[in-house]
């Protein structure tokens, strides 16, 4: 009989005593190791960390590509699930999980994640399915993309696995706005350093309503009631706010 994987769960937190606890408790199991990679909590994350007994290791945070790949290298095992803090897997997603450590036949695996906004499940204006590959061979693939917006970046094949991972995303709207404006500042610094070229009318003005206008209503997010209309919203909000500040920066090289 051909021997099961084992695999290591990494997490990165920050401020987590909200979320922690059902996100590690989703993975007992189905994880052989979980290590929890924190940039120096505040607030209980800690202890309850550890009192799921998992490896908990305190570094700087240079950003969220950055720890996520530093997360990586403290796995044990090369067969690597990455969640967030605030994620937590489905029950049929454990099950799909703990069917692929007995034949792993792929370099990595893709998962739908499903959003809960606000107490709700959010099934529309293009966030479900929310694909994210987040099962891999670490030797197959690292952690990339441009910050905040990190993703997977896999060299091989990549399967579906059934089931949700669960993404208890915001409590409250203004949540949601407080973090918006924090991506959007990350996101326009990124873009900035990379040299991204800008046009005030296309992406300033024009942009973010036509990401509203997308979301809302060619991706249906008006069937999500008044949360996917706040939804689609903020998030359109997000664009408005990058794009202006990435244009600001601009303004301000050239009064240099």
């Amino acid at each position: 009989m051909k021997e099961e994987i084992k695999i290591s769960a990494t997490v990165i937190t920050f401020n987590e005593e909200r979320n922690i606890a059902r996100c590690l408790q989703s993975l007992q199991g189905v994880a052989d190791e979980i290590v929890v990679v924190d940039s120096f909590s505040t607030d209980g994350t800690q202890a309850i960390c550890e009192s799921f007994g998992v490896r908990f290791v305190q570094h700087p945070f240079g950003g969220y590509i950055e720890q996520k790949n530093y997360a990586v290298t403290q796995a044990t095992y090369d067969h690597v699930l990455a969640l967030d803090a605030d994620e937590c897997l489905s029950e049929e997603l454990i099950a799909s999980i703990k069917e692929k450590k007995k034949n792993f036949d792929a370099d990595g695996f893709i998962v739908n994640r499903l959003n809960n906004y606000c107490g709700q499940w959010i099934h529309h204006g293009g966030f479900y399915p929310d694909a994210k590959l987040r099962l891999w061979n670490r030797n197959k693939g690292q952690w990339g993309g441009t910050n905040p917006h990190d993703k997977v970046m896999l060299q091989g094949e990549a399967r579906k696995l059934k089931g949700d991972l669960l993404h208890y995303a915001y409590a409250t709207v203004g949540e949601h706005i407080e973090q918006a404006n924090k991506f959007a500042r990350i996101a326009a610094d990124a873009a900035y350093k990379k040299g991204k070229k800008i046009n005030f009318v296309v992406h300033v003005l024009l942009n973010p309503g036509f990401k509203f206008f997308k979301k809302y209503f060619l991706k249906l997010g008006f069937l999500d009631g008044y949360y996917g209309f706040v939804f689609c919203g903020v998030s359109a909000q997000l664009n408005f706010l990058k794009y202006l500040r990435l244009y600001e920066l601009y303004r301000q090289d050239k009064k240099k």
